[in-house]
């Protein structure tokens, strides 16, 4: 089965833009929402500073052959935030009486890993339309 990977460089583009949104403009807020504590309120703001990044590289990025050798270092970035997100979250959510909220994003993280470990490690298939003809 063929991923469309604009369709996913799409959605992840939104999913991690309005969390970097929403951490940058309000930590405080969403701290509070977490019961964290006001010092986390620098590193919400970063960590959201990063998330709007990724959407804005994954956005730019979307129309362009993503797998195989093809956008190889944004496959690669993504494969390596999903991948370790998910592990980190997964080992959070089986150590802890987890909220529905932390299920759902580990869910999510672990779709998108398992999207991006198939779309870094597979040739994208060209359609028949964009076939190259050899030279002879």
């Amino acid at each position: 089965m063929r991923i469309d990977t604009k369709v996913v460089m799409s959605l992840c583009a939104v999913m991690l833009g309005i969390w970097g949104v929403l951490l940058s403009f309000l930590p405080e807020e969403l701290a509070s929402l977490f019961g964290w504590t006001e010092a986390n309120f620098i590193i919400l703001q970063m960590l959201g500073a990063l998330y709007f990044s990724f959407a804005i590289i994954n956005w730019t990025a979307k129309a362009n052959i993503i797998g195989g050798i093809y956008g190889r270092p944004i496959a690669i970035g993504n494969f390596t935030h999903f991948v370790i997100g998910s592990i980190t979250l997964l080992k959070w959510v089986m150590d802890n009486t987890a909220d529905i909220i932390w299920i759902a994003i580990t869910i999510v993280y672990v779709l998108f890993a398992t999207l991006f470990v198939r779309i870094l490690f597979t040739h994208p298939r060209l359609k028949s339309k964009e076939k190259v003809s050899s030279i002879s």
